[in-house]
């Protein structure tokens, strides 16, 4: 059903003009412009090209801006840009560069998936541990920023005494601005910023090495920043003084985009992988580290986890199929066989921790629809497992749950998802990063986020679950996180409270 508030097209007060949403993803530099009641007026994108050697990754950070300001001229083409009022930027989680003084790149950038600083991430949880443990994360990954930031400090000890770090985001901002603005806190928690006491935890980075002036200054996102100067309005097309506000990575930019703010809210973005972001008024800790949370533009905190499992199962074991006409045969099976959909080789990391774990298959599947029909169970049953550790480790989860991502394509499959998870789930019209961006761009009016999310995102449908089928699937489900346990990769402590959020 499609949400009654935009049926009159009429923006809240203070929202009246043009918002851009800018994006970095990985494959793609993109703006999109929409206006105050969430329709989107023009979208563009240009293409981003990275180097892959081992488990090292890198782009060009150039590239960057030079993608973007092409997205953003041909986007605002046929735009009023005298109506343009605001713009936030999104990139990708952990991706960092080091530049001089006046903001020129001196290395690659570095992506968010770079794997290159696996020794330097054991000292930075040595030096770190406290910090981190009270963050709630408890540890730190080598893909994460500060690693990263370590390794390529020790790798190029010459750049001079004024090198500056840049989260990817950074480089855009101040390109736009034609200084260095502050960096928003999102980008900066893979960076250890102290979210709480919202400071750089300044002891651990002497002690790793990091100086001073290497960090950045940082603010809460949806901080007005400063504005866009002439020679940005020149090379992008968006007008000079435009106000710039500090944005999120690119998971939460998503979660804006489904309007998942209110406490207990949830956004599950379906594609390669699952990737799972709620809203919280407190903390969430993790003492296994597998979650973490982000600090919301408010405040409120913005919990979440990244599976290795996911849609991408789909593509490895039917290349080139047709991917509806399986789904309608599957839906005639509707079989109960049920497929753990690990895409990742490299194990396990939410809703549980494994380095070991593989995929595997519980019951018959004598053919390719009910081969297929496996997979899609399985990563109902595995979103519901999220759900299950999240609710374990005490955050709030009844609250709306949308759907995104390519696997939110599939009607069928979010029907299942909802059936298997025994709660209705909404469809956004569009969401993605880039307009999560312009949602919160849009508070720099003086709106609240929720208030600007609620005039801009758009609810396609809601699909409520069946209840026949909610209860026939339960079973299955405990199949499911009983051969989890048997292998010994899925906690018993939470396994036994997801069987007794489980009985009737």
């Amino acid at each position: 059903m499609t949400d009654p508030r935009h049926s009159r097209g009429t923006p809240a007060p203070g929202l009246d003009g043009i918002w851009l949403g800018l994006d970095l993803g990985t494959q793609s530099a993109r703006c999109v412009a929409v206006d105050g009641t969430g329709q989107v007026l023009a979208t563009a994108a240009r293409p981003l090209t990275g180097r892959r050697d081992g488990n090292r990754h890198e782009q060009d950070p150039e590239e960057w801006w030079s993608a973007l300001a092409a997205a953003c001229r041909e986007a605002l083409g046929g735009v009023d840009t005298r109506r343009v009022r605001g713009l936030a930027i999104d990139g990708t989680s952990g991706t960092i560069l080091l530049a001089d003084a006046h903001g020129t790149p001196l290395t690659p950038g570095v992506m968010y998936d770079d794997g290159r600083a696996a020794a330097q991430a054991a000292a930075v949880n040595a030096a770190g541990e406290q910090v981190w443990q009270e963050l709630g994360y408890r540890s730190m990954q080598p893909s994460w920023a500060l690693p990263k930031l370590v390794s390529l400090l020790e790798s190029a000890p010459a750049l001079g005494p004024d090198v500056r770090l840049l989260h990817q985001v950074d480089l855009v901002t101040w390109r736009l601005a034609g200084h260095q603005v502050a960096a928003d806190a999102s980008h900066a928690l893979k960076t250890g910023y102290h979210l709480v006491e919202e400071r750089w935890p300044h002891r651990v980075m002497a002690e790793l090495g990091v100086p001073e002036i290497v960090l950045p200054e940082v603010v809460r996102p949806g901080s007005p920043l400063g504005t866009v100067c002439a020679a940005a309005a020149e090379a992008t097309g968006i007008p000079e003084g435009t106000t710039i506000v500090a944005g999120m990575t690119d998971g939460c930019a998503a979660q804006i985009g489904a309007g998942a703010l209110a406490p207990g809210a949830w956004n599950s973005v379906l594609g390669t992988t699952l990737v799972l972001k709620g809203s919280s008024p407190h903390l969430v800790r993790d003492p296994a580290g597998v979650v973490y949370c982000h600090r919301g533009p408010g405040d409120n905190w913005l919990p979440g986890g990244a599976s290795s499992s996911g849609a991408g199962v789909l593509s490895r074991h039917f290349p080139g199929e047709d991917l509806d006409a399986l789904t309608a045969r599957a839906a005639a099976l509707d079989p109960d066989a049920v497929a753990y959909p690990l895409v990742s080789s490299g194990g396990e990391r939410f809703p549980f921790r494994a380095p070991d774990a593989e995929p595997f298959v519980l019951g018959e599947v004598a053919t390719r629809a009910a081969g297929f029909h496996a997979w899609l169970l399985g990563v109902a049953c595995l979103e519901r497992l999220c759900f299950d550790y999240l609710h374990h480790l005490g955050a709030p989860v009844d609250g709306p749950l949308t759907l995104t991502g390519g696997g939110a394509r599939n009607t069928y499959w979010c029907q299942l998802r909802a059936d298997v998870l025994g709660r209705p789930v909404r469809l956004p019209q569009q969401a993605e990063g880039a307009l999560g961006m312009a949602v919160l761009a849009a508070t720099s009016s003086g709106a609240g986020l929720g208030e600007a999310a609620a005039a801009m995102v758009r609810i396609d449908r809601e699909l409520a679950p069946a209840p026949a089928r909610t209860a026939r699937y339960a079973p299955v489900y405990l199949r499911f996180i009983d051969a989890l346990t048997r292998r010994g990769w899925l906690d018993q402590a939470v396994a036994d409270h997801a069987r007794r959020r489980a009985a009737p």
